[in-house]
């Protein structure tokens, strides 16, 4: 039992850090100054406004979700490996995110690694409020997706892809 809660601990140590600045360090430590641009993002019922965003390797975003649906939603960014092992996880969970706080309200389980290694950054947002999540882009990775996978959220076309051009 000490040994998974230490493991829980440590994972979501790691998930907050990466949530807040991409691959290396806390979101405090991302100044507005160190922000290239902001991206809006709406989150409806079932769906986002967006279904790619092109972003530069080594850009750091600051994304605004903002929930205007009428249940929970999660914004997750990973490879399509790290979002399959992570939907499937909150589908044995039966979609509990295990409270709100801490890093987007994700305290009730691990966020999957992807194929460039690393937490998965995330956020919940609960209907009509809005969420930030600080990333940068990683360099020399294809394939990334946000998605939220909430059961049933994925399947009913809520992700998108980001596409990373130099």
């Amino acid at each position: 039992m000490r040994k998974t809660l230490l493991t829980l601990a440590l994972g979501l140590a790691t998930t907050a850090a990466f949530a807040g600045a991409g691959h290396g360090g806390s979101q405090a430590a991302v100044s507005d100054a160190d922000i290239d641009r902001t991206i809006r993002v709406e989150a409806g019922d079932m769906w986002f406004d967006s279904e790619k965003l092109n972003i530069a390797p080594g850009e750091t975003i600051k994304f605004e979700i903002v929930n205007t649906g009428n249940v929970e939603h999660e914004f997750v960014i990973g490879d399509a490996e790290a979002q399959e092992a992570h939907r499937k996880m909150m589908q044995e969970m039966g979609g509990s995110h295990g409270g709100g706080g801490g890093h987007g309200g994700h305290e009730g389980h691990d966020m999957a690694e992807g194929e460039h290694g690393g937490s998965m950054p995330s956020v919940t947002i609960a209907p009509g409020d809005t969420a930030e999540l600080v990333w940068t882009a990683p360099q020399n990775v294809d394939g990334l997706q946000y998605a939220c996978n909430i059961p049933g959220h994925y399947e009913a076309g809520m992700s998108g892809n980001i596409d990373l051009q130099g």
